[in-house]
């Protein structure tokens, strides 16, 4: 499996891959717990990115995990997506 560093998101390519799949990947990071404790509100953050940059099943991963997340959660992580999403 290929390895990529998803610290810098403005860098987060690799291979045939799309920017939206990365953002997808990392949404279900946070999501899972995949090597980082597990983040409710940047999984939602990510996977609404990827979402945005046109990646349907993060759409749909999205709106599953919103159904989990208190309102006070997706409203930080609504603001830390648009946040992100100014500043790139």
């Amino acid at each position: 499996m290929a390895r990529f560093e998803m610290h810098n998101s403005e860098n987060a390519t690799m291979g045939g891959e799309t920017r939206a799949d990365v953002f997808r990947d990392m949404g279900l990071m946070y999501a899972t717990g995949r090597g980082c404790p597990v983040d409710l509100v940047s999984a939602h953050k990510w996977l609404n990115i990827a979402a945005i940059k046109g990646c349907d099943r993060a759409a749909e991963l999205r709106a599953d995990l919103a159904q989990t997340m208190s309102k006070v959660q997706l409203a930080e992580a609504l603001r830390a997506a648009r946040e992100w999403m100014t500043m790139h």
